[in-house]
This record gives C-alpha cells, sequence and structure tokens, in this order.
C-alpha cells in the first residue's frame, strides 16, 4: 500500500485490555506464553521473497498449543461490535478451502486470521495476508505456532489441522510495509495427507482486472459470531490508493481471508477464483475493506510457496 495512504487506511488488528483497534490482525493484549519457536528468514535481502521455516519440533509444538480450548478461549475474549450491516453470516455450501488460521503474534500473544486453500504443485499451499505472518516494515517481529483449520465452523474441525512448515512474504512487506499477501506451506495431516487431497484448492488468478464482482470472507471477531462463524461482503472492486477496494466491514480476525470472483455467495457455487486476500480497513468503524492486486510479485511468493 503506497505510504501517502498508510494515515487513512489502518490494519486488521484488534489488540485489548478493553480492545483497541489499532493494527493488522486480530491480537489480545494480554500476555500468553510465547512458544520457544524461532522463525528463520531463509533468503538473502536481494531476494524478493523472504521465507520463514518452523522446525519439526516447532510444528509439533504448535499442533499441541492449539487445543480446543485455547481456539474457544481466544474468541470468547474479543468482541469488535455487531456484525454488519455489509457483512453477513456465510450460509452457501460448506467452504472447505477456507479456515481460520491460529498463531501467537510477535507480543506473545493467542490471535487468528483467515486463509485459504489454493491449487498448488505440492498440493500444501495456502493464501492469507502478510500481516498475518510478520509485522511489517519489522523483519524481527514474526508469529510462531502458526496452525491452518480449513472449514472451522463454531468449534469443529471437520477436516483436521495442519501445522505451517514455511511462510513467504514479499521483501517489500518485511522492510517496507508494501504487498501485503503472503502464500504459507503446511505439513501433512496426521493421516500423512496433503492439504488440497482433503479439502481441495481454489484457483488464483494474478493480473485480474479491477473492477469484477467478488465476496470477501472472513472470521471476524464481531458478535454474535466472535471469529466462530464465516462472514461475507459481496461487492464490486474498484481502484483506490493504489490497491483495489470493496465495500465491506468485517473486521479483525477477517484478515487474509479470500477474495472470491465467479463465486455465488448465496449457494457456494462457482469457480470462486483467488483475486486478493483481505488486508485492510478505511477507518475504524469500517465502511470498506482492501485487498492487494496480484501482480509479479504476488506470483513469485507463491510459486516459491508452491515448490516447497
Amino acid at each position: 500500500m503506497p505510504k501517502t495512504s498508510t494515515a487513512l487506511i489502518r490494519r486488521l488488528r484488534g489488540r485489548a485490555t478493553g480492545l483497541v483497534v489499532a493494527g493488522t490482525a486480530l491480537a489480545l493484549a494480554v500476555p500468553v506464553p510465547a512458544m520457544a519457536a524461532t522463525a528463520r528468514a531463509s533468503a538473502a535481502s536481494a531476494d524478493p521473497v523472504s521465507v520463514m521455516t518452523y522446525t519439526a519440533k516447532e510444528r509439533r509444538e504448535a499442533l499441541a498449543y492449539w487445543t480446543t480450548a485455547r481456539i474457544k478461549a481466544v474468541g470468547k475474549s474479543v468482541d469488535l461490535g455487531p456484525t454488519g450491516p455489509k457483512a453477513k453470516p456465510y450460509k452457501g455450501a460448506a467452504l472447505k478451502t477456507v479456515g481460520r488460521l491460529f498463531f501467537v503474534n510477535s507480543r506473545g500473544a493467542d490471535t487468528w486470521c483467515t486463509a485459504t486453500a489454493v491449487k498448488s504443485a505440492n498440493r500444501s499451499a495456502v493464501m492469507t495476508a502478510a500481516h498475518c505472518v510478520r509485522m511489517g516494515s519489522s523483519p524481527g517481529n514474526t508469529n510462531t505456532a502458526m496452525v491452518f483449520v480449513p472449514g472451522y465452523h463454531k468449534g469443529k474441525k471437520p477436516y483436521g489441522a495442519f501445522a505451517v512448515r514455511s511462510a513467504a512474504t514479499p521483501r517489500t512487506w518485511e522492510n517496507d510495509s508494501l504487498n501485503d499477501m503472503s502464500a504459507l506451506v503446511v505439513d501433512a495431516d496426521k493421516n500423512g495427507r496433503k492439504l488440497t487431497d482433503v479439502v481441495g484448492g481454489r484457483p488464483i488468478a494474478f493480473d485480474r482486472a479491477v473492477g469484477g464482482t467478488v465476496t470477501a470472507l472472513g472470521y471476524s471477531a464481531t458478535r454474535p459470531q466472535l471469529g466462530e462463524e464465516l462472514l461475507r461482503c459481496v461487492g464490486r472492486t474498484k481502484r483506490e490508493h493504489g490497491t483495489q477496494m470493496i465495500p465491506c466491514d468485517l473486521t479483525g480476525g477477517a484478515s487474509g481471508g479470500p477474495w472470491l470472483a465467479d463465486f455465488d455467495a448465496t449457494t457456494g457455487k462457482g469457480k470462486g477464483v483467488l483475486v486478493s486476500v483481505n488486508a485492510s480497513l478505511d477507518s475504524l468503524t469500517p465502511t470498506k475493506m482492501y485487498g492487494e492486486v496480484l501482480r509479479t510479485t504476488a506470483k513469485k511468493v507463491y510459486d516459491r510457496a508452491q515448490r516447497g
């Protein structure tokens, strides 16, 4: 996002003692024991893609960390106001590919975003926002204990949980808070099955012209759902502030959720091509959602992940 618009656009993070909306991804202010994991940068500074990896031990710890009780607690601890009027509960056919992405943020707090399984060569790639992986313009502030739960709904994990093995983000996000998108690689599930063999994967469109109708989805921390149900907005994209925008009042917790084109939000039918992810809002009382136009940099990030 251009630096000239940073005063206008606040990232999707809710932070509490009382919950003050102030940044990216939903985050609780009350500290919790952070995982011992340390994400390691694996690429040289000249590389346009930055990749963090997590050890096998860290991934096992992440799966053990996100118990049913902990997931229930993180949702109950947050209330970002009433849902809507633009955001509505998604009522179409079950979306196996979309789920909650749980993690411990760089401040040691339990939190979540939204993410989507996508078609990939390794059958293990997930798309989300870069701010769900690490703070922008702050290379050392990275998230840990990352676990993707596709199809999450009211405490149920119908397709299991997948530990994140690596996370690719644009180098421009790491250094300058630009290009807020990320591609993750997840482990196989406990039965050895790869992610998209279990839930399928959404196709991705790069360099798609701005202007079509999309459905934005996310596990927003608004009531009464409080992250337990998938919410959606439907709108026509418009170019604004060097990126693209749709009318939408999803908020914290919806970060990283997909923008799906050629998709019927009522029935869940259609191709559901991923054309962006929820990245930022226009204000503390949102009326607009912004998402990156997926161009060359985004394709490089995705390609790095699908080869991982």
